[in-house]
């Protein structure tokens, strides 16, 4: 039986995070550099069918926080998924599945700076592009050494900001189209557009196929609601109703706002390396517009930077615990934050910097980045799931009690299994990817390796 929460962690970590805060932490997981950055480059690949493939991926991975929900709130003393891992397949997969989600979201966080970087020369040309994303992670660091609940508050505006954009650029779309004015460079608005320049699979199979590439990575971090369950006032309530809205905002804030950008932009006018949000309001000819949205989509990148630099920070504090990791990373600063996980975190974000240093194209730098993240996430989404079998078949009792159980079961297990399987084939079809295939098991010999070395180390001072 599951225990009620109380205010304070018994690892020392507050629950200081309400369901506003949750909420709006889930939504900026579900919008991030992925959709305004990527998008582009998705669009140009897919054409129209960009909208079935957000929608397919979406629909998939709501089952993978179904899954993760249900195993969360079977045991309120799970601080998060590297709990139950550990718990159901063995401390093998909590030290694999936390040091790779921590990885995950360092090279994430990389991919980041590097959208800001490139969202900051649209005002300063020339301004080396290192600086913005130094200032970036300082500034982030600076927040969430603070309190838990300012980045609570930090990244609840972050999100607003983003809902209030998308928003305003879908009602901008629906405007352009029922008036049908057309824009400074001759495109008249028109839902048609989507299926009027060869249909909406213009690239046929292959091309549409090839969307999945980019697109998945646009989808990391909807599972980050799973690492705030130890700081979260009410997890009974706030997780399922978080996990809940995934389908909800998938169609406001992915498929209606790919349908407004397309409908407004004929697909072949949109640029792969340039964010098509920015490019739809300087098409539509509002400049003053499209420098707003520019910051719209910077603090996008920045709200994705501050959530990995959080969620890192506790997944470093959950493995020292756990004896998986280096013990200075389980001391809290007087203000119940894991400091010296951030100061860590922030300093390996710092690579961005020599990235875009070594890979001058902005875009190729993105690509390569959120490609071997897009990777590693679904190592992460798979061990949920893989937890989540042997949930169903050592404690059959729990999921009987369940009052969140979820839909389809084992059987949807083994389909969304199927579908990573299909999408890790998916990225050999291009050069930017493969190399990103390539690159990926390298980091788990790099834990095998570790593996032992560590847990040795680890089981003598967790008995000390």
């Amino acid at each position: 039986m599951a225990t009620t929460p109380s205010p304070h962690d018994s690892t020392g970590l507050k629950r200081n995070l309400s369901n506003r805060h949750i909420q709006l932490i889930a939504l900026g997981g579900a919008i991030g550099t992925g959709l305004f950055m990527g998008s582009g480059k998705s669009i140009s690949l897919a054409g129209p069918s960009i909208i079935f493939v957000y929608m397919i991926i979406g629909f998939m991975l709501f089952f993978v926080m179904r899954a993760m929900g249900e195993l969360l709130l079977s045991n309120l003393q799970y601080k998060s998924f590297i709990d139950f891992a550990t718990d159901y397949l063995g401390p093998w997969a909590g030290f694999f599945t936390g040091w790779t989600y921590w990885f995950c979201w360092i090279v994430t966080g990389i991919a980041d700076v590097i959208a800001v970087s490139s969202y900051a020369h649209f005002w300063f040309p020339d301004l080396p592009q290192w600086a913005p994303a130094l200032a970036c992670v300082g500034l982030l660091l600076s927040l969430n050494l603070i309190t838990v609940k300012l980045f609570g508050e930090v990244e609840f505006w972050f999100a607003m900001i983003k809902l209030v954009a998308i928003a305003l650029l879908v009602a901008t779309g629906v405007y352009l189209v029922g008036t049908a004015s057309p824009s400074p460079d001759g495109h008249v608005p028109s839902l048609a557009n989507l299926w009027n320049d060869d249909g909406l699979f213009p690239h046929g199979w292959m091309g549409f196929f090839a969307g999945f590439q980019i697109s998945i990575f646009a989808f990391v971090g909807l599972e980050l609601v799973g690492t705030t369950a130890a700081e979260t006032r009410d997890p009974r309530h706030t997780l399922p109703r978080a996990i809940n809205s995934i389908p909800v905002r998938i169609i406001l804030f992915y498929v209606l706002a790919l349908v407004t950008i397309m409908a407004v932009t004929p697909w072949r006018e949109v640029v792969a390396d340039k964010s098509p949000f920015v490019e739809l309001f300087l098409i539509a000819g509002f400049p003053a517009a499209a420098a707003c949205l520019n910051f719209v989509v910077l603090t996008s990148a920045a709200s994705s930077a501050n959530s990995g630099i959080f969620s890192t920070s506790r997944m470093l504090f959950g493995l020292a615990l756990e004896g998986d990791a280096p013990r200075a990373f389980k001391r809290l600063s007087k203000r119940s934050v894991p400091s010296n996980g951030l100061l860590f975190s922030c300093l390996c974000l710092l690579f961005g910097v020599v990235v875009i240093y070594l890979v001058p194209n902005l875009m190729e730098a993105f690509t390569l980045v959120t490609t071997l993240s897009a990777l590693l996430f679904m190592f992460v989404w798979s061990i949920i799931l893989l937890s989540y079998l042997a949930y169903r078949r050592q404690r059959p009792a729990l999921h009987a009690a369940s009052e969140y159980r979820m839909p389809g079961g084992r059987a949807m297990c083994w389909v969304v299994l199927g579908f990573f399987v299909v999408i890790l084939g998916l990225l050999t079809l291009k050069d930017d990817t493969r190399q990103a295939l390539c690159a990926a098991p390298l980091w788990f010999v790099v834990l095998a390796l570790a593996y032992p070395l560590v847990r040795r180390r680890g089981t003598v001072a967790v008995g000390q």
